[in-house]
């Protein structure tokens, strides 16, 4: 299967941020549309990094606090690993285990098309798991009679 296939991020609009906007914009964007991590792209939509719900709490950990004054690009995630519509999601999977990372923004060319996150991958491979043992209860059912 590949990230284009997805159900829950076809179709999706992805919520990004600008690097100029401040931090308490960013954090009603993340909450308001119950989301852990938000791409920030410039007015071309090409991707200059992220912020997640982790980058936040260390900010905050390091004696921060003014999140009116602070801007997205202060607190941000500058190297970004990102995925490709055509990759594999088994493969995609390795590397957010690898990189211990939550989110992966999908790109064609430096445009963010969507977001795949962790929960996609395991709702996606519930499914597929569940339709899996469906059609082997229904085999069986049929008449699987075990030699001995």
């Amino acid at each position: 299967m590949k990230i284009k296939d997805i159900s829950r991020i076809k179709g999706r609009e992805v919520i990004t941020v600008k690097p100029h906007n401040t931090l308490s914009e960013a954090i009603k964007k993340l909450v308001n549309n119950k989301i852990g991590a938000i791409p920030v792209c410039d007015f071309k939509g090409t991707l200059l990094g992220i912020l997640s719900e982790r980058d936040v709490v260390r900010w905050i950990h390091r004696g921060n606090s003014d999140i009116t004054k602070t801007q997205v690009k202060d607190v941000m995630t500058y190297k970004v690993v990102t995925g490709d519509p055509e990759d594999d999601l088994e493969n995609a999977l390795k590397i957010m285990t690898e990189k211990g990372i939550r989110h992966l923004p999908v790109l064609i060319g430096t445009r963010v098309v969507g977001m795949l996150s962790l929960r996609d991958v395991i709702e996606e491979q519930l499914t597929e798991h569940g339709s899996k043992v469906r059609r082997l209860n229904e085999y069986v059912a049929r008449g699987y009679a075990p030699t001995h």
